[in-house]
């Protein structure tokens, strides 16, 4: 198998390896089992373990970023997401999830949230006036939209057709409640 090929497995091995235990449950054993590869393969490709997570948390961000963008919400903004999660959905989870609850990763989903806030913030200033509220909605939305998504992917993914739809109708809540005096 070419190099770059053998590496593509690996990252997916590795992101369905550690979406079942997250990083300090995972170790290189059980991505190497996943990838039907040895030990010895896995460091050909990857320094170490942390190298190896780093990649799959790298590429699970370009594909989220490729599916959604990164400068603006409208109204393709959740379903993109949502077709984003369903694609990749280890990968969703590892970033929203997993990462987010290590130390050591953390820096990447607070590179996302600190992006999705400003986004939101962009979007909401439109409606809601400068001010606590504001800021509150402007946190909030993202977080709402990313544990939306990974209730929706724990559920079983239903009504794919509609959950964008029922996903915006929580958003549109968050901020109509900011709005109110």
């Amino acid at each position: 198998m070419a190099r770059a090929q053998r590496r593509a497995q690996i990252l997916e091995a590795a992101t369905r390896s550690f979406a079942r235990g997250g990083y300090r449950a995972t170790g290189l054993d059980d991505v190497a089992a996943e990838a039907e590869v040895s030990r010895m393969i896995l460091y050909q490709h990857f320094d170490s373990k942390a190298d190896l997570y780093r990649a799959v948390l790298d590429r699970a961000c370009v594909r989220l970023t490729e599916a959604v963008g990164d400068d603006d919400f409208d109204d393709t903004s959740i379903p993109a997401l949502l077709r984003a999660a369903g694609a990749d959905p280890d990968g969703f989870r590892l970033l929203f999830r997993h990462a987010a609850r290590e130390p050591e990763f953390r820096d990447v989903v607070d590179a996302i949230r600190t992006a999705s806030t400003e986004i939101a913030e962009r979007h909401v200033s439109e409606v809601i006036p400068e001010g606590r509220w504001r800021d509150w909605a402007a946190r909030l939305v993202p977080t709402v939209a990313h544990e939306a998504i990974i209730a929706w992917l724990d559920a079983g993914q239903p009504d794919p057709d509609h959950a964008a739809d029922r996903i915006s109708r929580v958003i549109h809540a968050v901020i109509q409640a900011a709005q109110s005096r």
